[in-house]
């Protein structure tokens, strides 16, 4: 499979590893994309599970949250510059807001949505004439509580978003401590990236290509190849605690687990709590900055070559 140097730029860009370590990384697997990853964290050269996309895109993510609906969206437009002028930031904001009212869950469906007399769509043509850039709605999240309990919301400078839906046997939509949970879940997804919200919900193809990273580290490592599977054992044994949100050691607590936590509140509370989802949107995560020219896309829209 050959490769090109988007390919190497692309693989730098999301491991962080060296550019020549990236080039060697995609010939020793044919330049298949997931291979070469895995191989630089063999390697130890990447950390590919703990670290977000380290992709340039600019933007903004906004959350909005009404009774038991919220959603969650993000809005990229070229330049850092152009994300922090006050018409992009109440233009995400009110989006995010008619995404929720609308009960929106797509960008196709978003770029359609009415805004009194205009749509959407319209109004990101408006603000590219004025701010000069082009403006693409990427994702919208959305999540709905269909029973009791509250969802919680956090967004951190507008660069990552995470709602969480906290279910109840009985109505805390009143009660602060639920609330503060809820807040506190939500912030300890942002900093923790849990994959899955518990051990049983780990399906084997996760479990067996994190296996065969573990394997070649270890024989990386030098270590006895008598010894591997059981060292692999073990790390797999592990691998909850890492990636799943109740088995995780909570962020302001590392002396309590996620899951001892939500039973803690719960019994403070009279009620009986789970998450039953969780979504997190970080900025640009997984995006290239594009390296086209706007002004010859612009004329090329408009006829004007």
């Amino acid at each position: 499979m050959a490769y090109s140097a988007t390919d190497v730029k692309n693989l730098r860009e999301q491991t962080g590893a060296g550019m020549m370590d990236c080039k060697k990384a995609l010939d020793e697997v044919a330049g298949d994309f997931q291979k070469a990853v895995d191989y630089l964290r063999t390697k130890g050269l990447a950390a590919a599970a703990k670290k977000q996309s380290r992709v340039a895109t600019e933007g903004m993510i906004a959350a909005a949250v009404s009774g038991k609906s919220a959603v969650v969206v993000e809005i990229n437009s070229e330049t850092d510059f152009a994300s922090k002028s006050p018409d992009f930031v109440s233009f995400v904001t009110s989006t995010a807001k008619t995404a929720l009212e609308s009960k929106i869950t797509t960008p196709d469906a978003l770029l359609s949505a009415k805004v009194g007399s205009t749509t959407v769509k319209d109004m990101i043509s408006e603000l590219t004439i004025k701010i000069g850039e082009k403006i693409d709605v990427r994702r919208v999240e959305a999540v709905t509580l269909t029973g009791n309990g509250v969802i919680g919301s956090y967004v951190h400078s507008g660069k990552i978003g995470v709602l969480v839906v906290l279910e109840s046997d009985k109505d805390v939509s009143s009660n602060e401590s639920v609330k503060e949970l809820a807040k506190d879940l939500c912030m300890h997804v942002a900093a923790a990236s849990p994959q899955f919200l518990s051990g049983s919900e780990i399906d084997e193809s996760f479990k067996a290509r994190e296996a065969e990273v573990y394997a070649a580290q270890l024989k990386e490592q030098g270590k006895p190849e008598a010894m591997i599977p059981n060292i692999v054992k073990g790390k797999l044994a592990k691998l909850a605690s890492d990636v799943c949100l109740y088995e995780q050691a909570f962020v302001k607590d590392p002396d309590t687990t996620v899951a001892k936590l939500i039973e803690t509140v719960g019994k403070t509370a009279g009620a009986t709590l789970k998450v039953t989802k969780f979504t997190k949107l970080v900025l640009g995560e997984g995006l290239q900055k594009k390296e086209d020219n706007f002004a010859e896309e612009v004329a090329k829209m408009t006829g004007h070559n």
